[in-house]
């Protein structure tokens, strides 16, 4: 661990700093990828199912949503969805989980480097290579998921983004 000296002497960030960093790098990122699906599940509710002329508010289907995907009940005085900007005035309507499946794809593609070996100059080459002729050459050309079975060889997974969080081991 060469990456951190200090500014003024050049000593070396001590080893037991190094180990807090590692230990607190994935800090509430459950809570965190909660929150998103939280949003995600609550504007695709509203802007894809939700009849107006059933029994159920809108602020009943985030209470119903929150059941799930959160760790503490709103209060019954929240009133997120008045300042839930992006799914009302943002242009977002049913597009707020886009967020959390570009961190899906993102993290799946980088996996493909990482099962290459990061540290195997060579296969990251050619792992590079693929992406480029796949995901970057063809662009909108074709579908976005073809793009992408193209350069992975099979459909996104959720697994690399678990990992990279701290929320699945690694195999």
């Amino acid at each position: 661990m060469g990456m951190a000296k200090h500014y003024e002497t050049g000593e070396p960030l001590p080893e037991h700093y190094y180990q807090k960093l590692l230990a607190a790098r994935n800090y509430r990122s459950g809570s965190g990828m909660l929150r998103q699906l939280h949003f995600s599940f609550t504007d695709l509710e509203l802007h894809h199912c939700y009849q107006s002329r059933g029994a159920e508010t809108p602020a009943d289907v985030r209470n119903r949503i929150a059941k799930t995907t959160t760790i503490l009940p709103p209060l019954p005085e929240d009133n997120f969805l008045c300042a839930f900007g992006h799914i009302f005035a943002g242009g977002y309507a049913a597009g707020y989980y886009s967020y959390k499946w570009a961190e899906v794809l993102s993290a799946d593609a980088f996996a493909a480097f990482e099962e290459a070996g990061l540290a195997n100059e060579k296969a990251i080459a050619a792992t590079g290579k693929r992406y480029q002729d796949t995901v970057l050459a063809l662009g909108g050309s074709l579908p976005p998921m073809e793009v992408f079975k193209a350069f992975r060889g099979r459909e996104p997974s959720t697994e690399p983004l678990l990992r990279h969080n701290g929320l699945v081991s690694a195999s």
